[in-house]
């Protein structure tokens, strides 16, 4: 979830960096700004641009004084594209902001455009972090987040469902629970997900990890085969193939304990403690090292270094379903 990385936290405030590469994020950092802006001057102009689309000069010319003195907000995308001669007049600016005027700069991050992003951090910028969500974990916040910012309660697994079944992309997981809130009364539990992304969850890549880690060859390569069918990206497969191994290899070397001490201790919710017990059953050391090998060579395959990535993922399912019986 977007947070705030300085002290200012006024929308209004004369500049606002937004940096990183989730869209969904940008967007709603943008979305802010422009409510806040419209909700002290309903007539505010917005002028949303795209790097090319600010040519050196152009900033001085929306920038200009008004004869009416109208409210403004000017943003531009991908602010680390910039020209240099358009990151000078940007610069410039950023010394002598001019009242009644909101500029936004969405910057990537990263080594390109550094420049543009020291200046505007040491001109005082309000910040908003927009990370790239790359990690289960993150999503899952994000999920949280968005029922308590709705002021709306789900349950751990039903997070965990919602999530398994939408998949990475945030824009969409936003629908999903928008979806959810607005049909559902009470407590969102996951028989309710359930419900209203059953076919999403039998194509989820998490299903066939599941399914896969289980030592349910056959189910595994029906449920591979039916999501790559409906799209679901095969890194995304291979991501969740190597989650589920490494937990069972996390959970079989850790001390034993309560689920909610181990959970302290390995980074997972209790009632994920509980379903990956019930998975390791059949595992060995060594099973969880050939697994590991086959998911590693099954992700490389999907991201250029095979001809073939549905082979690719079918021998890696298999291997992983053998290991997961091994030890039987």
């Amino acid at each position: 979830m977007a947070t705030r990385k300085n002290s200012t936290d006024d929308p209004l405030a004369p500049l606002t960096l937004a940096v990183g590469q989730e869209d969904l994020l940008l967007d709603r950092a943008v979305q802010q700004v422009v409510a806040a802006a419209r909700a002290a001057d309903a007539d505010t102009d917005v002028r949303d641009l795209a790097s090319d689309q600010l040519q050196p000069g152009t900033l001085a010319e929306l920038t200009s004084p008004s004869l009416f003195a109208e409210r403004k907000v000017v943003i531009v995308r991908n602010a680390q594209d910039l020209s240099a001669d358009t990151v000078k007049d940007v610069k410039a600016y950023l010394g002598a902001p001019v009242e009644e005027i909101t500029l936004v700069l969405l910057h990537a991050g990263g080594a390109k455009g550094k420049g543009l992003l020291d200046a505007a951090r040491k001109a005082g910028a309000r910040e908003v972090a927009c990370p790239k969500t790359t990690k289960p974990a993150e999503r899952l916040s994000f999920v949280r987040s968005e029922f308590r910012t709705h002021g709306r309660s789900a349950t751990p697994e039903a997070c965990q469902a919602l999530v398994d079944s939408i998949g990475s992309d945030l824009r969409e997981l936003a629908s999903a629970v928008s979806q959810l809130i607005a049909d559902v009364e009470g407590t969102i539990d996951e028989a309710v997900v359930g419900r209203y992304y059953t076919g999403r969850a039998e194509a989820s890549s998490f299903t066939v990890a599941d399914r896969a880690v289980e030592g349910r060859a056959a189910e595994a390569l029906e449920a591979l085969r039916w999501s790559l069918s409906t799209g679901v990206a095969p890194v995304l497969i291979t991501s969740a193939l190597a989650q589920g191994v490494r937990a069972i290899g996390k959970l079989s070397s850790a001390r034993g304990g309560r689920p909610a001490d181990l959970a302290r201790e390995l980074g997972m919710p209790p009632w994920k403690i509980d379903r990956v017990r019930q998975q390791m059953r059949g595992w060995t050391p060594d099973g969880v090292a050939v697994a590991l090998r086959a998911v590693a060579a099954a992700d490389a395959g999907v991201k250029g270094g095979g001809d073939d990535p549905e082979y690719a993922l079918e021998k890696a399912v298999v291997t992983v379903a053998r290991a997961a019986r091994a030890g039987r």
